[in-house]
């Protein structure tokens, strides 16, 4: 698509693979810069590789393991909240490392975002996943996939299921909202 849109094809290429491929691109002369979300041991062998090259310093922007959190109290606007919370948990299928995963409302604001929580049932379901725009995309590989629908599948008996999405075949995982029981000391 963005070779459709104008990108020169010498300017773009991609090389799906392991970390052989990786491992190699990375330690190229020709490297000014790299970009990777994945693993924080992956993550660390990319910068020691990157450190060990001779000439001008690589930079090196790496997503590992972060996770986000919201909290929603009474003064939030539910419309604001149902977009944002749509937008950061499933804008990238999970798959940056910065996606919003609990997003906690306190108790005040529980009863004034009801309708709230249509409202992300709604956004979460809409749409093809493969078309874009749309919060489904597919997981890595099959180990993700697993991993998640195992998570699922647990949630499924320790929370309260707010919306269950459906998944085409393949790498897909259905978008889903729980409510969990917190205890407030």
């Amino acid at each position: 698509m963005l070779h459709e849109a104008g990108v020169p094809a010498s300017a773009l290429h991609l090389m799906p693979g392991d970390g052989n491929i990786g491992a190699t691109l990375t330690a190229h002369p020709g490297i000014s810069g790299v970009v990777f979300t994945g693993s924080t041991e992956v993550a660390r062998s990319i910068n020691r590789t990157l450190a060990a090259k001779d000439g001008p310093i690589v930079p090196l922007i790496a997503e590992t393991g972060g996770i986000n959190a919201m909290i929603v109290d009474a003064t939030a606007l539910p419309e604001q909240v149902a977009d944002d919370v749509v937008t950061s948990a499933f804008r990238s299928a999970g798959q940056r490392c910065s996606a919003l995963r609990p997003a906690v409302r306190t108790r005040r604001c529980r009863r004034s975002h009801d309708r709230d929580d249509r409202r992300r049932r709604a956004r979460a379901g809409i749409g093809d996943p493969p078309r874009a725009g749309h919060p489904g995309r597919p997981v890595i590989d099959d180990e993700a996939k697993q991993r998640l629908e195992t998570h699922i599948a647990r949630m499924k008996k320790e929370a309260r299921v707010h919306f269950a999405g459906k998944a085409p075949a393949g790498n897909y995982v259905a978008p889903h909202i729980f409510e969990c029981p917190m205890p407030i000391n």
